[in-house]
C-alpha cells in the first residue's frame, strides 16, 4: 500500500479534510435529485387505480374500472426501463466527458418529462396511456443518470472517514421522496374529496369516479417537478471532482485549483505525479487488467443490487395490491375513486414513515462502525426471514393485520438498513476513477433489471390478490434475498480506506494481481509515454 506520502497532495487533501459546509452542500444537491428520483418512481403507484377507474370503466360489467395487467405493468414499469438505459449511457458520458458536464441534463430531463406526464394528453383511454407511458420513459432515463453521477461525485468529494456516511445520506433522500410521494398523493387526495364528493361504487357505479378525478392524477405526476428545478442552478455551480480532473484529465494546476478553492487551503500541483498515476491507470473496462483487479467485485455489485430490486421493487410497486389482503384499506368497491387514492397513499405514507425512513438513516448512522460488508448480510438475512415467515403464515397473518403491517413493515426497515443503501455505496468506491461512474452504472442497471422483473412479473402474480400467488410470491423473494446475501460474499470491506487504495490506483491494493511491482509499473509507463510524448 502506498503511503499518504506517496499520494497525490489534491487526494490526500480530500481524504483528510474535516467535515466543513461544502460536504453538507453537496450531499443536499446530490440528495434532492434522489428525493426526485424516488417521488417520480412511487408516487404512480398511489394513482395507477385511478387511470384505471377513469379509462377502463365499463358500467355494463358491473364492475371497477382496473387497468389490464399489461397496461398496468407498462404504467408502472416504463419508468424502470428508461432508468436501466438512463443509467448506462450517463454512466459512460460521466466517465467520458465529466461528471459536471451531464449532471444538469439529467435534471433538465426530468423536470420536462415531469410536467408533460402530467399533461399525457389524448381523445381515447389508449392515446392518453401511450403518451403516458412515452413521458415516463424518458422521465425514468434522467432518472437514471442521477445514480452513477450523484454517487460518483459525493464518493470523489467526501473524506475516507465519513465517505460511506455522506454516500448513503445521499442515497436516504430516496426514504424521504418516498414519504413525500404517499404525503403529496393524500393531501391531494382530501382536498378533492372535499370539493368533488363522490358516492361508493355499489351506491352508484358511474358517480364513484368524479371527472374532476382526472386532474388529481395529473398533479400528483407533475409535482415532482419543482424539487429537481430548484437545485439546478446549484448543481452547475459545483466544479468537476478533483479526482476526475487530476486522475482522468491529468490537469493537476485546475485539480488543485478547484479542490483548493471549495477546502480553502493551498494545494500543491504536482503535475509529474499526476501524469504517474494517469499512466498507471489507464487500463479500459474491457481488459484483462480490468478483470484480474476487479472481476469479482463488478460480479459481486451487479449480482447484489439486481437480486435487491427484484424484492425492494416488488414490494413498493405491488403495495397497492397487498394493502387490501392485508386488510389495511377497503376493498375497491367499499370506496369511491379519490378514497382509494387516499387510503393507498396513506398506507404507503405510514410504512413508509416507520419503516422505509428510518432504515435509510440507521445506514447513515452506523455504516461507518458496523461496515458497508456486515449492514449488506444482516439487511439480506432479515429481508429473507420476514418475507418467508410472511409467506409460511400468510393465511394467519391475513387475519391479524397488525402483525402483518409490522413484519411488512420490517422487511422495508432492513431493506434500507441494509442492501438498498450499500449497493449504492459499493460500486462508488470499488472502481477506478477514470470507470468508476460506468461501473456504478453497470451496477445500478442490473438492479434495474430486478426491479422490472418485479413489475412485469412479480406485480402480474399479485395483481389479481388471490392469497396462493401472494403467498408464493413472498416465499420466492426471501429466496432471492437468501442469494443475495450468498453474492455479498465476493465484496471486500471498503470502510476507512481511500478510493485509490481501495481501487489499487495508489498502487498498493491490488498489487497481488500485477507482476511488475507497482512504483517500478508507475516509473515504466511514465517513461513510455514521455518517450512517445
Amino acid at each position: 500500500m502506498a503511503s499518504s506520502n506517496d499520494n497525490l497532495a489534491v487526494i490526500n487533501a480530500l481524504d483528510t479534510a474535516r467535515t466543513q459546509w461544502y460536504h453538507i452542500t453537496a450531499i443536499v444537491i446530490a440528495g434532492m435529485g434522489f428525493f426526485t428520483d424516488a417521488y417520480d418512481l412511487f408516487c404512480i403507484s398511489t394513482v395507477s387505480k385511478l387511470l384505471g377507474r377513469l379509462y377502463y370503466f365499463d358500467p355494463t360489467t358491473g364492475k371497477t374500472g382496473q387497468l389490464p395487467t399489461i397496461v398496468n405493468n407498462m404504467v408502472v414499469g416504463v419508468a424502470l426501463v428508461g432508468t436501466l438505459s438512463g443509467q448506462l449511457v450517463f454512466g459512460w458520458l460521466g466517465d467520458k466527458l465529466g461528471r459536471k458536464k451531464v449532471y444538469g441534463i439529467t435534471l433538465i430531463l426530468m423536470v420536462t418529462c415531469a410536467i408533460f406526464s402530467g399533461i399525457s394528453f389524448g381523445s381515447t383511454a389508449k392515446s392518453v396511456i401511450g403518451c403516458l407511458c412515452f413521458f415516463r420513459f424518458w422521465l425514468g432515463f434522467g432518472i437514471g443518470g442521477d445514480y452513477p453521477l450523484s454517487a460518483t461525485i459525493m464518493c470523489e468529494y467526501a473524506n475516507k472517514k465519513t465517505r460511506g456516511a455522506f454516500i448513503a445520506a445521499v442515497f436516504a433522500m430516496q426514504g424521504v421522496g418516498i414519504i413525500f410521494a404517499g404525503l403529496v398523493s393524500m393531501i391531494l387526495s382530501k382536498i378533492f374529496l372535499g370539493r368533488f364528493p363522490a358516492k361508493s361504487f355499489d351506491e352508484e357505479p358511474i358517480l364513484s369516479t368524479p371527472p374532476q378525478a382526472d386532474f388529481l392524477w395529473r398533479i400528483v405526476l407533475m409535482v415532482g417537478a419543482f424539487p429537481a428545478a430548484l437545485t439546478y442552478h446549484w448543481r452547475m455551480k459545483m466544479p468537476e471532482t478533483g479526482r476526475y480532473t487530476a486522475l482522468v484529465q491529468g490537469n493537476a494546476k485546475q485539480a488543485a485549483m478547484d479542490m483548493g478553492r471549495v477546502l480553502e487551503i493551498e494545494i500543491e500541483e504536482e503535475q509529474d505525479k499526476v501524469l504517474q498515476f494517469k499512466a498507471a491507470n489507464e487500463y479500459p473496462l474491457l481488459s484483462n487488467e480490468f478483470y484480474k483487479r476487479h472481476g469479482v467485485h463488478l460480479i459481486g455489485t451487479m449480482s447484489t443490487w439486481f437480486l435487491l430490486d427484484i424484492a425492494f421493487y416488488s414490494q413498493n410497486l405491488t403495495q397497492k395490491d397487498i394493502y387490501p389482503a392485508m386488510g389495511l384499506v377497503k376493498q375497491a368497491n367499499e370506496v369511491n375513486a379519490i378514497e382509494e387514492v387516499f387510503e393507498n397513499s396513506r398506507a404507503m405514507f405510514i410504512v413508509a414513515l416507520f419503516g422505509t425512513f428510518p432504515g435509510y438513516w440507521f445506514t447513515v448512522v452506523f455504516i461507518e462502525n458496523l461496515g458497508r460488508f456486515t449492514i449488506q448480510l444482516l439487511g439480506f438475512f432479515m429481508m429473507s426471514v420476514f418475507m418467508l415467515v410472511m409467506g409460511i403464515k400468510y393465511e394467519y397473518l391475513k387475519d391479524h393485520k397488525w402483525l402483518f403491517a409490522l413484519l411488512y413493515g420490517l422487511t422495508f426497515f432492513f431493506a434500507n438498513f441494509g442492501p438498498n443503501s450499500t449497493t449504492f455505496v459499493f460500486p462508488a468506491e470499488l472502481f477506478p476513477t477514470r470507470v468508476r461512474s460506468t461501473c456504478h452504472a453497470l451496477s445500478a442497471a442490473a438492479g434495474k433489471a430486478g426491479a422490472m422483473i418485479g413489475a412485469f412479473v412479480v406485480q402480474s402474480y399479485t395483481l389479481d390478490e388471490r392469497v396462493p400467488k401472494i403467498k408464493h410470491a413472498l416465499m420466492v423473494l426471501a429466496f432471492t434475498n437468501m442469494l443475495g446475501f450468498c453474492c455479498t460474499f465476493l465484496l471486500p470491506e471498503t470502510k476507512g480506506r481511500s478510493l485509490e487504495e481501495i481501487s489499487g490506483e495508489d498502487g498498493g491494493q491490488d498489487e497481488r494481481y500485477v507482476t511488475v511491482k507497482p512504483p517500478a509499473l508507475v516509473k515504466e509507463i511514465a517513461r513510455k509515454k514521455m518517450r512517445r510524448g
